[in-house]
C-alpha cells in the first residue's frame, strides 16, 4: 500500500512540473490548447451531426417499410411479369402468426402497382400503394404532410363505400383534382387484364420528394385487391416496440416461417446505407485532417519550448536527472496542452449541441427533397470519451517524439547550446 501511494505521489509531482512548465509561455499554451479545443470541438460537432443523421433515416426508414419486410423470396430477386404475382397469400393467418410475438407491435399489409389515373380529360402515370386505413397512419405517425382533405379511413356504416384515394402534390395538381374529385384508376389485373375503376380523392399530401409527389397515390388494400382482381398483398410490414429488437425478431420469424424470407429495415433503406457510407468518409477524413493539424501545433510548440531549455535540460542531467523522467515531464506537458484542449472542445461542443436543441435551425432542403429538416447534434458518450482520449493520446505521442532527441543528447553538447 505504501508503495502505491508514494508512486502516486511521484506521478502528481511530476504532473505538478509539468503543469508549471506549461505557464513559462502562457500565450503559446494557451493557443496551443485553443487549436486543439477547437479540433475537437469540430470533430464532437461533426460527429454527432452524422450521428444524428443516421439516427434520423433509421426511424423514417423503419417508419416506412416496417422494422421488418416479410414477402416470398422472389419478391426480393425477380421482376413481376403480372402485378402480385410473388404475392403473399392467407394474410389473415400470417398477421395472427405474427402478432403473437410478444415483440410485435403491428403488421401492416402493404399492396404495391402502377398504373394509369385520369381525370377524363388528361390521363396520367401512377405509382399507387394500398394500405390499411385504419392502422398505417396511426402506427407510422406523420410520416406525409397533407396539403388539403384528409388521410383514408375505413368506411363507417351507413356512408358511401365508395373507393378513396390520396394523391401527391404534384399529381393532383397535374389532374386539376381537389378533395371530392372523381377520378378513374385504370391497372392491369393478375390475369394480365386490364381494369378500371372510378374513385373520389380524400385527401393530397407531400412526402417532401418532388419526383414521389408526381406519381404517388395512396389507396386500401382492399380498393387495391377489388382493382387488382386477387386477395394478395405485396408485402406484410412488421412494426415492433423498439429498433433494438430487430435482429433478434428478424432472426425468430425467419425460424417461424421458413417458406417466407424476412428481411430488416437496413437491408431495405438503400439511401440510408448510401448517405451512411458517404458520411463515414467525410467525416471520416475531416477528422483525420484536423488531428494531423493538431499534432502539428503541439509538436511545433514543444519543439519551441525544448530548444528554448536545451541547456535547463543538460543542466539537469548533470544533476543526476534521467533521461526517462526528463522524457515524462516534457510528455506530460504535451498531454496536458492536449487535455485541457479537449475538455474545453468537448465543452464548446457540448453547449452548442445544446443551443441548437433550445434555439432550432433548419438546414435547407438537400438534392431532390423540397423541404429542408431541423439541424440538430447527437450527443453521444462513446464519441466524447474516444474523441478526448484520442487528442490527449497524440499530443502526448507527439511531444514524446520531439522531446526523445534532446533528453538523449550528450550532457555537454546541451550545455553548450545556443
Amino acid at each position: 500500500m505504501k508503495a502505491l501511494t508514494d508512486h502516486l505521489s511521484d506521478n502528481l509531482k511530476w504532473l505538478g512540473f509539468a503543469w508549471q512548465n506549461t505557464l513559462r509561455n502562457r500565450r503559446r499554451s494557451a493557443v496551443t490548447a485553443s487549436i486543439a479545443a477547437l479540433g475537437t470541438a469540430a470533430i464532437l460537432l461533426a460527429g454527432g451531426f452524422a450521428l444524428y443523421t443516421y439516427e434520423s433515416l433509421a426511424q423514417a426508414a423503419a417508419r416506412d417499410s416496417g422494422h421488418l419486410v416479410l414477402a416470398t423470396p422472389a419478391h426480393f430477386t425477380t421482376d413481376e411479369d403480372v402485378p402480385l404475382q410473388h404475392g403473399l397469400s392467407d394474410v389473415g393467418q400470417l398477421r395472427s402468426t405474427l402478432l403473437a410475438d410478444p415483440q410485435v407491435r403491428q403488421v401492416l399489409p402493404r399492396v404495391e402497382f402502377s398504373g394509369l389515373i385520369s381525370n377524363g380529360d388528361k390521363s396520367t402515370v401512377m405509382v399507387a400503394v394500398g394500405v390499411d386505413p385504419d392502422n398505417e397512419f396511426a402506427i407510422k405517425g406523420p410520416f406525409l404532410t397533407m396539403r388539403e382533405g384528409s388521410v383514408l379511413a375505413s368506411p363507417v356504416e351507413g356512408q358511401s363505400d365508395e373507393p378513396e384515394v390520396m394523391l401527391g402534390e404534384a399529381l393532383a395538381r397535374s389532374l386539376k383534382a381537389t378533395p371530392g374529385s372523381s377520378l378513374t384508376l385504370l391497372a392491369s389485373t393478375t390475369e394480365g387484364a386490364m381494369n378500371a375503376m372510378d374513385v373520389r380523392v380524400k385527401g393530397i399530401f407531400s412526402t417532401g420528394v418532388p419526383e414521389m409527389d408526381k406519381r404517388l397515390v395512396y389507396t386500401s388494400v382492399a380498393t387495391a385487391q377489388r382493382l387488382l382482381v386477387t386477395d394478395r398483398v405485396t408485402s406484410l410490414g412488421v412494426f415492433l416496440n423498439s429498433m433494438e429488437a430487430t435482429l433478434p425478431a428478424q432472426a425468430r420469424l425467419a425460424a417461424l416461417l421458413p417458406n417466407l424470407e424476412v428481411q430488416n429495415w437496413e437491408q431495405q433503406a438503400v439511401f440510408y446505407q448510401a448517405v451512411k457510407g458517404l458520411y463515414n468518409r467525410i467525416f471520416g477524413a475531416l477528422g483525420i485532417i484536423i488531428g494531423v493539424i493538431v499534432v502539428f501545433v503541439v509538436t511545433n510548440a514543444m519543439a519551441m519550448a525544448i530548444i528554448e531549455r536545451t541547456r535547463e535540460i543538460g543542466t539537469l542531467r548533470a544533476l543526476g536527472t534521467l533521461p526517462g523522467q526528463l522524457l515524462r515531464s516534457l510528455g506530460l506537458e504535451g498531454m496536458l496542452l492536449g487535455g485541457v484542449g479537449a475538455v474545453a472542445g468537448a465543452v464548446l461542443a457540448l453547449g452548442v449541441s445544446l443551443l441548437l436543441y433550445v434555439v432550432p435551425m433548419e438546414m435547407p432542403p438537400p438534392p431532390g427533397r423540397s423541404v429542408g429538416y431541423p439541424l440538430n447534434v447527437s450527443i453521444d458518450p462513446t464519441l466524447y470519451l474516444f474523441t478526448m482520449l484520442a487528442m490527449v493520446s497524440l499530443t502526448l505521442i507527439a511531444s514524446l517524439a520531439v522531446a526523445r532527441k534532446t533528453v538523449h543528447m550528450p550532457v555537454v553538447d546541451a550545455l553548450a547550446h545556443t
